[in-house]
């Protein structure tokens, strides 16, 4: 009888989950079915050790659904902070450099806006009203369909004129890391952006903060062995460190910005 209970709970916080698109916090999770956010917790750890769902910083997303934009750049600000500010040690003045759609990008772009006279592609519309018309800025954006609500440009249009550039740096975002595919996203234009920026760059930085960790998404963003240097806010875990130094990505842990 207890594991008939619990097996109706989990079906309704499944149905909940789908109803409110995918992705919730565990507080509105709970307000739904009307229990406890400890219900939801114990329910949550038991559907993601089926892989019916994945756990974020305070929330909960079906497995193989990417939370919404808007809801992700609200998850561990602080950790995406401490990312931006340690890309923006790699950005010297005078770069050109390759900003694409993503949560922690979209704090990169706010943490070089200190450089000057940066050549700046992105297909993020948000990230080039950050840099345009500022410091002597060129910002070229990408053109090409717009989709999501993160009003980022994807198709083969964009992608030509990555082709066209030769950039110093390329930053790219993940949805999720693990040891055997390495980087990995949901959008597949995305994926088809993030390769053709790789192959236009000096050095392609990843920027990925611990809760990518171990993840599953469905795209390989570019080969492991093309990522030259990924930064986050926490040391990985053992698996993932022993397949970064095999793909030769160097990690950086960046560190508190708020310095005495």
């Amino acid at each position: 009888m207890r594991h008939g209970k619990a097996s109706h709970r989990q079906f309704e916080l499944i149905e909940v989950l789908r109803r409110l698109g995918g992705s919730a916090r565990n507080a509105e999770i709970a307000q739904a079915m009307a229990v406890s956010e400890e219900t939801v917790r114990r329910l949550v750890t038991t559907l993601a050790g089926e892989g019916k769902v994945d756990r974020l910083h305070g929330g909960t997303v079906l497995a193989g659904i990417e939370p919404g934009f808007f809801q992700r750049i609200a998850q561990n600000p602080d950790g995406k902070r401490k990312i931006a500010a340690a890309v923006a040690d790699e950005v010297s003045d005078g770069m050109c450099i390759f900003l694409d759609v993503g949560t922690t990008t979209s704090f990169v772009a706010e943490a070089i806006r200190a450089r000057q006279r940066l050549y700046v592609v992105t297909n993020s519309m948000p990230i080039a009203q950050t840099l345009a018309n500022h410091n002597d800025n060129r910002v070229v954006l990408a053109g090409g369909d717009v989709g999501g609500e993160e009003r980022g440009t994807y198709g083969p249009f964009a992608a030509e004129v990555l082709r066209r550039h030769a950039f110093d740096i390329s930053v790219l975002s993940a949805n999720a890391v693990n040891a055997r595919h390495g980087i990995l996203v949901f959008n597949p234009d995305e994926a088809d952006l993030a390769r053709v920026a790789v192959a236009q760059s000096h050095q392609a930085i990843v920027t990925a903060d611990h809760e990518k960790f171990g993840r599953k998404a469905p795209q390989i963003a570019c080969a492991p062995e093309d990522v030259d240097l990924l930064v986050t806010d926490r040391a990985p875990p053992k698996e993932l460190a022993d397949a970064f130094r095999r793909w030769g990505i160097a990690v950086r842990i960046a560190k508190d910005t708020h310095r005495p």
